[in-house]
């Protein structure tokens, strides 16, 4: 990250302060989100301070495209072959003077998708489905769908989607379950109710249960409540004694592999909206409309979280402020 932003400071350095200030003129006015207001680029007064800023902001994906056309605006058009070359297409580019290439996740075989929907009594249910589906197509991935289960539907239809994954003789690349209900921590709740806990479910997918997905990304998309809290804002363990295992047979934790997203911090509601659906799926599709696949998950979602932390919502007129949560044993990079 040292190196990458070394770069874009030394494209900000070639700047005259006249050139400079309409670059941040471009950066406040223009419509890019998250959006960076003038008390932002006040901070941000010198290169250093800007770069950090556009970092921060646009996270290292997103940074050569917001430079490339902020110097496109102000003319340097000498400056904008030098600022598309810091455009990302792998993880591994960004990084690649930084330290040791990021090992990606084969990504060449079927890549398999649950989708779960409660759509009685959670308006906007629909919307969420269509924007979560039209999002998997286009990163490749064949999608069963279980609309408005019971608990036993619910875990019958999981198991045999598994057991699926399971019977693939060609192998697949990962699997991704979305699960959109009412529900609270550590649970999801079907259309009769009934509490599912998530412990179980991820439990499913594991190495021991799941055999076809060792070492492969399971990913799981969580648009549920956690608790009855929330938040409305600020205004501006003992580590375990560890035997050696010198056993030669390899062995792998029961639960690598996982990238688990919450909508929500634990015990806080999540929230959606009747008509556009929920805060955190919305966010999936705009910045997937904007940025494609080009981002490693991880990446991806800090993105989506950067968006949703930069909006001010509100229920029963009282600003209300969300963060995504995001859980992972992932061992290499997941680019769909």
């Amino acid at each position: 990250m040292a190196v990458f932003k070394a770069r874009v400071e030394i494209i900000l350095d070639k700047l005259t302060p006249g050139e400079k200030k309409i670059f941040k003129l471009y950066v406040k006015n223009s419509t890019l989100e998250p959006r960076i207001t003038t008390q932002d680029l006040e901070t941000a007064s010198t290169t250093s301070g800007l770069a950090d800023l556009l970092l921060k902001r646009f996270t290292v994906s997103g940074t050569p495209g917001v430079l490339t056309e902020g110097l496109k605006k102000i003319g340097r058009m000498d400056l904008v072959a030098e600022s598309e070359t810091l455009s990302r297409t792998s993880l591994k580019r960004a990084y690649e003077n930084d330290g040791p290439e990021l090992e990606c996740y084969k990504m060449d075989q079927s890549r398999k998708a649950f989708v779960m929907c409660v759509k009685d009594g959670r308006p906007g249910a629909e919307k969420d489905l269509n924007l979560i589906t039209n999002w998997l197509k286009k990163c490749k991935f064949e999608y069963i769908s279980c609309i408005d289960p019971n608990e036993a539907e619910l875990t019958k239809e999981l198991r045999n989607f598994r057991d699926g994954i399971n019977g693939i003789k060609d192998g697949v690349s990962c699997c991704l379950v979305t699960l959109m209900a009412h529900g609270g921590e550590g649970f999801i709740k079907t259309i009769l109710g009934e509490r599912v806990n998530l412990s179980d479910i991820f439990e499913m997918f594991n190495n021991e249960n799941c055999p076809s997905l060792q070492e492969k990304p399971k990913i799981f998309v969580i648009q549920a409540c956690r608790g009855d809290q929330r938040d409305g804002g600020v205004v501006l363990a003992d580590d375990e004694p560890m035997d050696l295992d010198y056993s030669e047979k390899k062995r792998l934790p029961t639960f690598s592999d996982y990238y688990i997203i919450y909508p929500t911090q634990k015990d806080h509601v999540a929230l959606r909206h009747p008509i556009n659906g929920s805060v955190m799926i919305q966010a999936i599709n705009e910045v997937f409309e904007q940025h494609g696949m080009k981002w490693h998950i991880a990446d991806f979602f800090t993105q989506v979280n950067n968006r949703v932390v930069h909006t001010d919502y509100y229920m029963d007129k009282n600003p209300i402020k969300v963060v995504l949560v995001m859980e992972s044993t992932l061992t290499k990079a997941v680019f769909f």
